[in-house]
């Protein structure tokens, strides 16, 4: 993985906390509202009638629910923010040197807002409120799966019991959970063993493999054959202005070649790792071996 290597890691800026950090703490801080709402200022949870996502909410023109209610866990439940919040982490230190911070903001809020509306559309004409991080927790799955199909990964069974697993298997096996308890509990309206939202993991997931599939690489496919169209500017990697010709840099020249390798480093952090050319994927490989040896 792209973290095990020593020359990918700390790409953001000494002194910034990145993205990942902010949305994780946004989260925690949210949760602890929750319970100083719930339980300290006798409130109930009026959090979740503002914040949380429900077909009331959208009726009423609170259209800021598609993506609050991501931020909201239940009061009653520890196990399932730390779930989440786990996944994130894990998850997002992964794809945020691959994606750049900017297309990882748009990824995560495309899979909340269409892991909600199409729950919402699912239970259009129920009294139900939607809250948790699951359906953008989701789309970083497929995406890392996408990226990483084959490679193992070891996490603990009900924090005890340690599991090894393929990203694709885990994800198709999560894909398969959730598509059979969206027929057979969500559509037909019958009480699920689990509480889990399958409609809004289902729409999660299908914005993580739409991003992979067309967005990622800046190309759109069509009956297998490549065809280039003109992205939003916000989809665009950044190109440097008057780009300089590309040269051999060596790794003889210490400062020359260390400069080159920060330069290549602030790139991958703010365009992502798929915007590297070759000779900057060389000049990564050989700082990689001379860190190696040291």
């Amino acid at each position: 993985m792209l973290s095990d290597r020593l020359y990918m890691r700390e790409t953001e800026p000494r002194g910034r906390a990145s993205i990942l950090v902010w949305l994780i703490c946004a989260i925690v801080a949210t949760f602890i509202l929750q319970n100083a709402f719930l339980r300290l200022l006798n409130l109930g949870n009026s959090m979740e009638w503002l914040f949380g996502l429900s077909p009331a909410a959208l009726r009423a023109g609170r259209v800021w629910t598609v993506l609050t209610y991501s931020f909201l866990h239940s009061p009653y439940s520890l196990l399932n923010i730390i779930c989440n919040v786990l996944a994130l982490y894990f998850l997002g230190r992964e794809l945020l040197p691959l994606l750049g911070t900017k297309r990882f903001a748009w990824l995560y809020v495309a899979a909340v807002a269409g892991g909600g509306l199409v729950w919402a559309a699912t239970h259009w004409h129920t009294t139900d409120t939607l809250i948790g991080a699951s359906a953008g927790v989701m789309a970083l799955l497929i995406v890392f799966a996408c990226f990483y199909p084959n490679q193992q990964m070891t996490f603990l069974l009900f924090f005890i019991v340690p599991v090894t697993v393929k990203p694709k298997y885990l994800a198709l096996g999560v894909a398969g959970l959730d598509l059979f308890a969206f027929v057979f509990y969500e559509i037909l309206g019958k009480p699920s063993p689990i509480d889990m939202a399958p409609s809004a993991h289902l729409g999660g997931m299908a914005v993580g493999w739409v991003y992979f599939r067309f967005v990622h690489d800046a190309e759109w496919r069509l009956l297998n054959r490549r065809v280039s169209m003109e992205l939003p500017r916000w989809m665009k990697r950044r190109q440097r202005m008057a780009a300089a010709p590309a040269r051999q840099i060596s790794s003889g020249n210490r400062d020359e070649f260390r400069a080159e390798v920060d330069r290549i480093l602030d790139k991958i952090t703010s365009q992502g790792f798929g915007s590297l050319t070759g000779e900057e994927k060389r000049i990564l490989d050989e700082a990689r071996e001379l860190l190696s040896k040291r």
